[in-house]
């Protein structure tokens, strides 16, 4: 697996523009909500996915690096994260989210720790 925890993995399906809003997200111990916003810019690309009622509202700050599969039929994103590691992520700052190197590397640097 690449060090590159922003960057899609080339075995995950993803096809740069296409169009992830509304993919279902899919913890490996199951579902965790759907795509409210992603991003395909290189060494900077993520998800953004709104949790729903399961935390309460939340949104996570998911780096691409964090995906597994991407199953366009099915609209849905396998990530290689338990719901739990999903759960105590650092909440998503849309404020920080965007310009903050800081933000990406605190994010970043939890998803490296925890993923499979």
């Amino acid at each position: 697996m690449s060090d590159n925890i922003w960057g899609y993995q080339p075995t995950t399906g993803h096809v740069p523009g296409t169009d992830l809003i509304g993919y279902k997200v899919e913890a490996t111990d199951g579902s965790i909500g759907k795509v409210d916003k992603h991003s395909d810019d290189v060494n900077s690309s993520y998800l953004v996915v709104d949790t729903g009622v399961w935390i309460f509202g939340k949104h996570v700050l998911l780096p691409a690096g964090t995906v597994r599969t991407v199953d366009q039929a099915e609209r849905r994103i396998y990530v290689d994260l338990t719901k739990e590691q999903i759960k105590d992520s650092p909440e998503f700052d849309k404020d920080k989210h965007v310009g903050d190197a800081g933000y990406h590397e605190q994010v970043g640097g939890y998803y490296r720790n925890h993923r499979a």
